[in-house]
């Protein structure tokens, strides 16, 4: 007699059967995906410019960056609000000293201002930190890890650390920094340090918005006469060799005489200051509180014979002149005739039927038309 066939019962049943293959031991119990005690905040109005300026003006930090994020924008509606946020905090600025730290890649600019930024707040000092990121070329790309490399100033409540993106601005400095110091300067802050992506030749647009230059070197980098730092070294106030610890003292005292010897060859500040070269170390602690006091005595020298308010005088020109530049420069490339005859005569450019100055011409004479047709 043939054994009755067992009825089919499909995978999932067999699977729950005890012995078969398919059958899957029970695992372990998932939590709930949402936590019972935690509360969802409703998403806040959209703040007006009288809200962002109380904001700051209380010191909201969260409001500050809300304010730094629209000025930075490029949208024509969130430009106007950051204009008027401006216009509103600019009675409250201009009381902080404010200091632009540079050096090459590597030089330690982000520990040093950890070491300087938290002896300053444990002083009483309130600091908001300007870091500006390198950004990409290709991708616009931005990594904005500064936070993650000052991680014990990060974390203090009189210190405020903003990373922003440098997307190819003038000298890596952020093209809207100049503005940012005044918001955190009317929130309080009474130091303001601006970190830039590196040394270069545009880093003029970091000393034209600073109190204090300070540039960061390495020894035994075999650069410490090299004439393509001519152009920074002038500009610095101060030189401090950063990494002069274990076995590098001995170097970094060699490199500081050496830089001591070049800077006499440099012809006398307008300031009427004798730039120092100091030695230091951000991962010792060591020579950090000299160089506040070098900063210090720059500021009692300028504030006394009255280069202080003088070139303060002289950068609120210079970046009134920037501004209008910026501004002319977006106004061309957004006129739409500009925009739609662009690629033709790019075209034409490739294809050699124009020169460079011809097709610049022919862009230009498309913008200043439209004067001609107004008037």
């Amino acid at each position: 007699m043939s054994k009755k066939k067992k009825p089919y019962k499909g995978d999932i049943e067999e699977s729950k059967r005890e012995g078969s293959a398919l059958h899957v031991n029970d695992g372990v119990d998932h939590p709930p995906q949402i936590n019972p005690h935690l509360k969802f905040k409703r998403s806040q109005p959209d703040l007006k410019a009288g809200d962002y300026i109380r904001g700051i003006e209380k010191g909201d930090r969260n409001v500050l960056g809300k304010a730094i994020t629209l000025i930075e924008s490029t949208r024509p509606d969130q430009k106007q609000l950051a204009q008027e946020i401006i216009r509103g905090c600019v009675k409250n600025s201009g009381k902080s000293v404010r200091i632009g730290i540079t050096g090459v890649p590597g030089v330690g600019k982000s520990s040093f201002i950890e070491a300087l930024g938290h002896s300053l707040v444990q002083q009483g000092h309130k600091l908001a930190v300007l870091a500006v990121d390198p950004s990409s070329e290709r991708s616009k790309g931005s990594i904005l890890g500064d936070k993650t490399r000052m991680n014990l100033l990060s974390q203090d409540e009189n210190a405020f650390i903003r990373p922003s993106p440098s997307a190819g601005s003038l000298g890596g400095v952020a093209r809207k920094t100049r503005e940012s110091i005044i918001l955190c300067e009317a929130a309080g802050f009474d130091i303001i340090f601006i970190e830039t992506v590196g040394v270069g030749q545009s880093e003029t647009a970091v000393h034209s918005m600073v109190d204090f230059f300070l540039l960061l070197m390495l020894a035994g980098a075999g650069d410490e006469l090299q004439g393509i730092k001519r152009g920074i070294m002038e500009m610095a106030d101060t030189i401090a060799i950063n990494k002069a610890d274990a076995n590098n003292i001995k170097q970094a005292k060699i490199a500081q005489n050496e830089y001591k010897n070049a800077l006499h060859l440099y012809p006398p500040a307008p300031s009427g200051w004798e730039p120092k070269v100091l030695t230091c170390s951000s991962l010792h602690n060591t020579g950090i509180d000299k160089v506040w006091d070098t900063i210090m005595d720059y500021m009692t020298h300028t504030k006394g014979n009255g280069y202080f308010d003088t070139k303060r005088k002289q950068q609120a020109r210079y970046w009134m002149y920037e501004t209008i530049n910026e501004t002319l420069k977006s106004d061309f490339y957004d006129y739409p005739p500009v925009k739609e005859n662009r690629d033709n005569i790019e075209n034409d450019l490739f294809s050699g039927k124009i020169t460079s100055f011809e097709a610049a011409h022919k862009l230009l004479d498309l913008y200043f038309q439209r004067k001609i047709n107004k008037s």
